[in-house]
């Protein structure tokens, strides 16, 4: 009894000690490095294709070359039937990764490398090597190569990365040196340093380094949009959370949302929860609105504006009601002080 009173004793006295809120930053930063390795090792070590869309012109052999492929490939092909004009608008239009047209020989398999290089370079491999198993050459084609300057199609992940995680530590450094700042004061300096980091990352990345050609206005747009966005969820979790915000708010943003964005790998190369979540995350619709932008700027979809609208739109009605219904923020009467009048 004396020795369990004693280990009490010495756990109360470490509890309230300055050595308890270090040690447990201490284990915190090792969970998260190991979270942080494995999520983005999940996601992009070993890529495993699952559904690939492809659009089919024509139908000869198609039976044969297919099933060889999907054989090869290790994944189901999600075919849709098209004309050689239907096939390129599905291309535009981002609902098929390529095109496989059996009309003539050789059969010539069109690639987008602007759509998912990981996909490209898969549907390169896969389809001349079952081509060859049954005797059918397969040319192919690259219909919207990736810009000279991010010959791997990493450039607009990076971009987005930068947003996504200047914005959330945009976030965490104006709640600790601009305190003072009122909830809209505060709402304005996170977008006003959105729109100044937006313009930033484009002005580095295009002007300076030549390795992307953006669309300014829209890039910036959303660039800034994008950062806004993480701070705001930042500003969110620290309302609900205090001083640990950092923690859902860094899972949800880089340990979840960058994996899954697409940015890497794409979303028919990752696994599947992955897959599925991560184009309704700010860092997936990013990526996916700056993607379609620079490459695809005719067919721009509104799925990741409103993503990213609505994380922004929530994220800012719980910081903004949070923080004024809060009882602190309650005027309390002041006590009643009685004058002498002489």
């Amino acid at each position: 009894m004396a020795s369990r009173s004693g280990w009490r004793g010495r756990w109360s006295e470490f509890r309230d000690s300055r050595f308890a809120p270090a040690t447990l930053l201490m284990v915190i930063f090792a969970v998260a490095a190991a979270l942080f390795a494995g999520s983005y090792t999940f996601a992009m070590a070993n890529p495993t294709p699952h559904r690939l869309p492809l659009a089919v012109v024509g139908t000869k052999d198609m039976a044969l070359l297919v099933d060889e492929m999907q054989r090869v490939a290790g994944t189901t092909l999600d075919l849709h039937e098209y004309s050689y004009e239907q096939a390129r608008q599905a291309v535009e239009e981002q609902r098929v990764f390529g095109v496989l047209d059996l009309r003539e020989r050789p059969v010539r398999l069109d690639v987008v490398s602007a759509a998912g290089a990981s996909v490209a370079q898969l549907l390169s491999e896969v389809g001349p090597q079952a081509g060859a198993s049954h005797g059918i050459a397969v040319v192919v084609t690259d219909l919207k190569p990736l810009q000279r300057g991010d010959p791997r199609g990493l450039a607009l992940f990076y971009v987005s990365v930068a947003a996504t995680i200047v914005g959330l530590l945009g976030g965490v450094q104006l709640n600790m040196h601009a305190s003072a700042l009122s909830p809209a004061e505060r709402i304005a300096f996170t977008a006003g340093y959105g729109l100044l980091g937006g313009f930033a990352i484009v002005a580095v990345v295009d002007w300076l380094l030549g390795a992307i050609r953006f669309p300014f206005v829209e890039v910036w747009a959303i660039l800034a949009l994008t950062m806004f966005t993480s701070g705001m969820v930042f500003a969110m979790f620290n309302v609900l959370l205090g001083r640990w915000a950092m923690a859902p708010t860094w899972g949800l943003l880089v340990l979840v949302g960058n994996p899954s964005s697409g940015g890497v790998v794409s979303w028919p190369l990752l696994p599947s929860p992955l897959g599925l979540i991560g184009s309704w995350l700010p860092p997936g619709a990013s990526v996916n609105a700056t993607h379609t932008a620079v490459y695809f700027g005719a067919h721009q979809h509104a799925q990741p504006f409103l993503v990213l609208a609505g994380w922004a739109l929530v994220s800012g009605a719980v910081f903004w009601i949070w923080r004024h219904g809060r009882p602190a923020s309650v005027p309390t009467a002041e006590p009643e002080t009685s004058t002498k009048r002489n």
